[in-house]
């Protein structure tokens, strides 16, 4: 790749793939391609026979989505469609009957006469379809939402339950990326599902009434569907095939637009002026995906082209054949108009149903990868069952742990041991990567062990339930969830089970100094914390971590772990936290305090020190501040820091003062 000179923001497009931007933005290109001889098998044993024989499973799921969604709808769906059928089969019948009468010899006002009756009929019928078509349409509208609803709440409800590792898999991202066209797939099948069912009717109908006018006129009328089933087959083939390689590349297109847009971008991009940096990429990125459309394009014409074109001979051979059955006196011309109506009519039906039916053979392959995904997520969800925690464990212990996360080369945990006491303040200390963060996700049970063991008390969490175990935990990460949602949620949702009560959310935000941010927002508990809303209010990173840790006083753990809880506070407020953290091992929970600022454990019961996934000191701040105990990891890092405190030397004056006695009353 080369880029352009003077300007950082543009460059010049290779000759081959992956595009500049794509090389440029994401290392490389974005075309899917794991998996993919699945999706491809797929489509080569999707021949025509394949493709009847998959059919009536592929609506059943249709038909079953729709059960679950509103039972009532579709039997007005199923019900109305087989009226329409009925009512066209006999309007047919009905107009054969008025063109006999007309063409007979007699009198013109006597013929009228014997035809009023079967006129009427063909009126009355007229209504009846009608009338059955718009509570048709009615009733697959009420259902297409619904069916939506039902296959993105089945998904979304297995995803929430799977386990960290698959919500770290980028294959499974993919397969939910799929899943969500496959929500959308299921609606379109509705649609597509009643108006197979009125086509198919309607071809009935009309092919029972050529059947009893000529038998040599059906085969000429499935003649002239076969062109068009073809050049759809072939299109859905294409997109389907085109999707699947480009899903990935049209995410990452619409992440560049919405960056333009981002509110924590903003300023960036204005400062720096990003703007026509990212304007210039998502062009490149835009124009990838244009050529794929153009391809497709050209693939339409000449399928369509060919397809129109055997279709065109096809009807004409059919008018060719009927033309020679009235030459030659074997049909009535009352029977060859009724034959003209029945062949316009079934050419019309077969032509929608072909297409219909292709578009559900389409749509289903994206169902299926919904389907895929919810087997996926079950094969992957977390254990419903297990031993219960006990509530009264005396401590939890890492025995021999070894982890790692996947498609790491190195392990993040080797074989850790440490002791986490019940009722006690355990701090994990330890420089960026050292595996402090790791601990607490297999301590809330977010992971299980590669090797080794975390027992709660005697129950190996393994072997736990994890919903009891999550239950024991409250937990406030560094990165945690700010939830676009009001002040009242964003506390309350530690418990999102139980109703939220005002006292004990306004308890929880005292407990945590968020009370003062809650005091200071226009309506209080009511205030949504989300900008791009009406009524949307921002707020500091201080004061988010001061709403995070209201969240976990309110879910009453018996274990918190708190990961870097005070990184965007002032040291006032900072010193707040840490006092209240420190509170809460004296009303019995167990604290994990994860964090850099090593002043801030000085009154932990327990120190660990993890460096590259090991345990290498452990003990109380004074067993590891004595230069005679331990391996001195622990006190040189905090005399760094603490150094960091004392002012600079003037001067004429001497230096910084040294030692530890000196250091430690700086950070105090």
């Amino acid at each position: 790749m080369t880029a352009t000179t003077g300007d950082p923001g543009k460059v010049a497009p290779p000759k081959d793939s992956p595009s500049a931007s794509e090389q440029l933005l994401f290392g490389g290109e974005l075309t899917f391609d794991q998996g993919w001889s699945r999706h491809r098998g797929t489509w080569v044993r999707l021949g025509m026979w394949n493709m009847a024989v998959s059919f009536p499973r592929q609506v059943g799921v249709a038909v079953r989505l729709a059960g679950q969604a509103d039972r009532r709808a579709l039997y007005t769906v199923a019900v109305s469609e087989v009226g329409r059928g009925v009512a066209q089969a006999f309007s047919l019948v009905a107009v054969n009957a008025v063109l006999a009468e007309l063409l007979t010899a007699g009198v013109l006002a006597d013929r009228l006469r014997s035809a009023l009756p079967s006129l009427v009929l063909v009126s009355v019928l007229a209504i009846v379809s009608s009338l059955l078509r718009s509570a048709s349409t009615a009733s697959t509208g009420v259902l297409e939402p619904k069916v939506q609803r039902v296959a993105t709440e089945r998904y979304l409800g297995l995803v929430a339950r799977v386990e960290m590792d698959a919500i770290e898999d980028d294959a499974f991202h993919k397969l939910m990326d799929s899943a969500q066209w496959g929500a959308e797939g299921a609606r379109r099948m509705v649609g597509y599902c009643t108006a197979v069912v009125a086509s198919a009717l309607s071809l009935v109908a009309a092919a029972s009434v050529l059947t009893v006018l000529h038998v040599a006129l059906l085969p000429l009328l499935v003649a002239m569907a076969l062109p068009s089933a073809w050049g759809s087959l072939t299109m859905a083939r294409a997109r389907y095939e085109s999707w699947h390689r480009f899903v990935q590349h049209a995410r990452a297109a619409q992440l560049i637009s919405r960056l333009l847009i981002d509110q924590q971008a903003a300023g960036e991009v204005r400062v720096h002026d990003v703007g026509p940096f990212l304007l210039e990429h998502f062009r490149g990125m835009a124009e990838t995906s244009e050529r794929e459309q153009t391809r497709l394009a050209w693939i339409g014409a000449r399928t369509g082209l060919f397809a129109d074109g055997a279709r065109g001979a096809a009807t004409v051979a059919a008018y060719g054949v009927l033309g020679l059955l009235l030459w030659n006196g074997q049909m009535a011309l009352a029977v060859g108009g009724t034959a003209v109506l029945a062949i316009r009519a079934g050419s019309a039906s077969i032509t929608d149903l072909v297409m219909r039916v292709t578009d559900i053979q389409e749509e289903s392959l994206f169902v299926a990868d919904l389907e895929r995904l919810c087997v996926e997520a079950e094969r992957r969800a977390i254990p419903e069952t297990g031993v219960d925690v006990p509530e009264d464990f005396d401590a939890i212990r890492f025995e021999k742990v070894t982890f790692s996360y996947k498609g790491a080369e190195q392990p993040s945990l080797r074989e850790v041991d440490l002791v986490i006491p019940r009722g006690r303040t355990v701090a994990l200390v330890g420089a960026n990567g050292s595996g402090k963060t790791t601990v607490s996700k297999l301590l809330c049970g977010l992971h299980l062990p590669d090797a080794g063991r975390v027992v709660w008390g005697e129950v190996d969490a393994a072997d736990a339930s994890r919903a009891r175990l999550f239950g024991r935990v409250a937990m406030v990460a560094q990165n945690f969830q700010r939830w676009p949602f009001t002040a009242r949620v964003n506390i309350g949702i530690g418990r999102p089970g139980s109703a939220l009560d005002d006292g004990a959310v306004h308890a929880a935000a005292a407990y945590a100094g968020a009370d003062e941010v809650v005091a200071k927002l226009p309506r209080g508990l009511d205030t949504l914390l989300a900008r791009g809303y009406r009524g949307g209010q921002e707020i500091s990173g201080g004061q988010w971590q001061k709403i995070g840790l209201a969240r976990a006083r309110f879910r009453h753990g018996q274990v918190l772990v708190v990961d870097e809880p005070t990184s965007a506070l002032d040291p006032v407020a900072e010193q707040r936290v840490f006092d209240q953290i420190h509170r809460l091992a004296g009303t019995g929970q167990t604290t994990v305090l994860i964090t850099h600022r090593l002043h801030s454990v000085r009154h932990a019961d327990l120190i660990y020190v993890l460096e590259e996934g090991r345990v290498v000191e452990h003990g109380t701040f004074a067993e590891l501040m004595d230069p005679a105990v331990g391996a001195g990891v622990f006190r040189a890092a905090y005399d760094l820091q603490a150094r960091q405190f004392l002012p600079a030397a003037l001067p004429g004056q001497g230096g910084a003062r040294d030692g530890d006695t000196e250091a430690e009353e700086a950070t105090a």
